[in-house]
């Protein structure tokens, strides 16, 4: 699954008239980056998730005859549903018991996709998390069993964890790259949930009932498209990706 349904509110001005996912970077646009990206790594079912500017997305996928591949539409247009209300609404497509991989259609990378998806097959996790060691303001924090046990903003201090002795500096901290694969066991979890919900928040709350684990690349070479700056980095730098 692709998230495209953001409104890009950080590249604004471009964001007014078209949509995140149809930015150009080295002449494709990025939601063609990470479709070729995950047909490279044989993927050959998606789905992608539209809200702001669909239409122009939809056409798009339409006009390239959806690269060749099986790619349906995930319509939020009534209502922007965030990440985890996003996966939930896609439930549908992940039908046939396998896991499936969520990809941020902003994120740029060198990242093994399929390495990912199979070390999650035999890891037993719900969901991992493709992280690495970097500076960030965000981290999550893991236990030496790979479990995730919270987050925390070090700027502000702000701490998320349902373990009543989580203490951050005692546990593996990692800042999270935008690519995850899940189980369809996780739709259990979310059940309860409003329409709704951002991902990472659920993941924080229900890391005591969930097996919630990660995939550690230090190698990982990476540029979050989703800011001006990152975005002239990018135009520099995608041959890499």
């Amino acid at each position: 699954m692709i998230f495209a349904a953001g409104l890009g509110t950080r590249l604004k001005p471009i964001t007014d008239t078209i949509p995140k996912a149809l930015v150009p970077v080295g002449g494709k646009t990025l939601l063609e980056h990470v479709i070729l990206k995950l047909a490279n790594q044989g993927f050959d079912e998606l789905i992608v998730n539209v809200h702001h500017h669909a239409d122009k997305i939809i056409d798009f996928l339409k006009e390239q005859n959806n690269f060749g591949l099986r790619i349906e539409i995930s319509d939020e247009r009534d209502l922007l549903l965030d990440t985890g209300g996003g996966i939930r609404k896609a439930s549908h497509f992940f039908n046939d018991g396998e896991p499936f991989l969520i990809h941020n259609v902003d994120i740029l990378s060198d990242a093994n996709l399929s390495e990912l998806y199979n070390l999650h097959k035999s890891s037993g996790n719900d969901a991992t998390l493709l992280v690495k060691e970097r500076e960030t303001s965000r981290y999550l924090y893991f236990n030496e069993e790979r479990r995730l046990k919270g987050w925390m903003n070090t700027k502000t201090g702000e701490m998320k964890s349902p373990f009543a002795d989580f203490q951050p500096e005692k546990e593996h901290r990692f800042a999270f790259s935008g690519i995850h694969v899940l189980s369809p066991a996780i739709f259990e979890h979310m059940k309860d949930y409003p329409a709704k919900f951002p991902i990472m928040d659920f993941y924080i709350e229900n890391a005591a009932k969930a097996k919630i684990g990660y995939h550690l690349n230090n190698n990982l070479r990476m540029i979050d498209v989703g800011k001006l700056d990152s975005l002239k980095e990018a135009e520099e730098h995608f041959k890499q990706f």
